[in-house]
């Protein structure tokens, strides 16, 4: 199958990138790389299969040539800078949600059908149900990111509705693993070989956080994606939660970058409860029916995250 994905450079668009192309797929990598790296790609570009395209959603028309030949798309490529948010609210407009309308509209006129969209768990905002079910009601919306992607859902549901699209819609919580590039372990990382004496953590440490493997990640899109028995013409959207069945606090996470550091620092907390505007104190997935259809992770939250220091601790130079 010939595959088209935005994003390929980044963290999870290179890993699931390797995956297809080791599955025997042909791949159409699509990144402006603003964010993401050539060297995530280090494998790919060796493989025959597959051919980089640097371009940006934001320009249909080169990404409607690009996309020429495809038989389904991956679209990964998002602004995920969700803390800073609010300083330059026009990058979830642009880069999230008229993004995703520019490659819907790409697909349209290339008769591309399918589309896999990475969407987060940031669309529940501060859920009163937990863990949170992928019919939970929408309470208000918390950031720009998250209301960003629910608009994103929204639109694919619209061209799956109007012209017979499926769509896999994957809200995501926070990924760990290799080629990871931002989030708490990457700061905290920073922090702590530039003054491992001391650490500053935003909030009160009790905050709790669902994290996932990256390959956890990509091997449950793939199951779900490669079960798909959509119907020609027959309007089709499938949601799903992806995460684990734990949570750990902040302070559980700190004690396991610390160790794998090997440092012992003091704790400096600020901020209350919470972060930052729009930091959800408690996220937590209910993931059943992932789990129903056949996936289940493999790492824990404990084997992300430090799994997550010791690359760092290997690649960070690379990351500068």
């Amino acid at each position: 199958m010939r595959i088209f994905v935005t994003g390929v450079a980044g963290f999870i668009g290179s890993n699931l990138c390797d995956r297809l192309l080791a599955d025997g797929h042909s791949v159409v990598g699509w990144d402006n790389l603003s964010t993401g790296k050539v060297a995530f790609l280090e494998t790919a570009r060796r493989s025959s299969n597959f051919r980089l395209v640097r371009g940006d959603n934001l320009d249909v028309s080169e990404l409607g040539a690009a996309m020429n030949g495809c038989e389904i798309v991956f679209h990964l490529a998002a602004n995920a800078d969700v803390r800073f948010g609010l300083e330059h609210p026009e990058r979830d407009l642009q880069q999230n949600t008229i993004a995703t309308a520019n490659v819907l509209e790409a697909m349209r006129i290339n008769g591309i059908k399918t589309i896999v969209f990475s969407s987060t768990g940031s669309v529940y905002g501060e859920a009163t149900v937990i863990p949170t079910p992928e019919d939970a009601p929408f309470p208000i919306q918390t950031s720009l990111y998250g209301a960003s992607k629910l608009a994103c859902e929204a639109l694919i549901q619209a061209y799956c509705e109007g012209y017979g699209f499926e769509g896999y819609i994957f809200r995501f919580v926070s990924i760990l693993g290799e080629r990871y590039t931002h989030g708490h372990v990457i700061d905290f990382y920073r922090q702590l070989k530039s003054h491992p004496d001391f650490l500053e953590v935003l909030g009160d440490g009790s905050q709790r956080k669902s994290y996932l493997y990256v390959g956890d990640c990509v091997e449950a899109i793939l199951h779900v994606v490669g079960r798909r028995t959509a119907r020609e013409g027959k309007r089709c959207v499938r949601v799903y939660n992806l995460g684990t069945d734990e949570y750990c606090t902040v302070k559980d996470s700190v004690g396991w970058i610390c160790q794998e550091m090997g440092v012992h620092p003091e704790i400096r907390y600020s901020g209350g409860d919470r972060g930052w505007i729009g930091d959800n104190p408690f996220i937590y997935l209910d993931t059943r029916k992932i789990r129903s259809a056949g996936w289940s992770p493999v790492f824990t939250i404990e084997n992300s995250v430090r799994a997550t220091a010791r690359w760092l601790e290997r690649n960070i130079s690379s990351l500068v």
